[in-house]
């Protein structure tokens, strides 16, 4: 009685750079733009001459954010296929513990700029 039809999707829907570059735009991008815009927000709020408390935004309660910011963009620049061993793509020899190395790096920039935000936290009293 009823015929099932398929949904089917555009061909440039199923390449892997195209749905990358989807799930980037979609999901990444948006948070961390309206993060940084509400810090941002708040930093010139504190600064202002509406602000009526003694609380306001010093450089190193920046730290932690540019910490997070930077392990971020070098954990997103590291390509999938640098970390699974060496291949006839990239030219070098150990490219892989390369690129594990700087991951790890980009993990210690977010772990310390959560740890920054955790300690200033507690240390301030807020």
């Amino acid at each position: 009685m009823f015929e099932q039809q398929a949904c089917t999707l555009p061909e440039l829907l199923y390449d892997t750079q195209t749905s990358q570059a989807l799930v980037i735009t979609t999901n990444a991008i948006p948070q961390f733009a309206l993060g940084a815009f509400f810090f941002v927000d708040a930093a010139t709020y504190s600064h202002s001459a509406r602000n009526g408390s003694d609380v306001h935004i010093r450089f190193v309660d920046w730290i932690p954010g540019i910490c997070s910011a930077l392990g971020m963009l070098v954990i997103n620049s590291i390509d999938k296929a640098r970390l699974s061993g060496d291949s006839y793509n990239y030219s070098g020899n150990g490219v892989a513990w390369k690129a594990r190395l700087v991951l790890f790096m980009g993990f210690a920039l977010m772990a310390g700029g959560l740890a920054g935000a955790v300690v200033s936290y507690i240390v301030l009293e807020w």
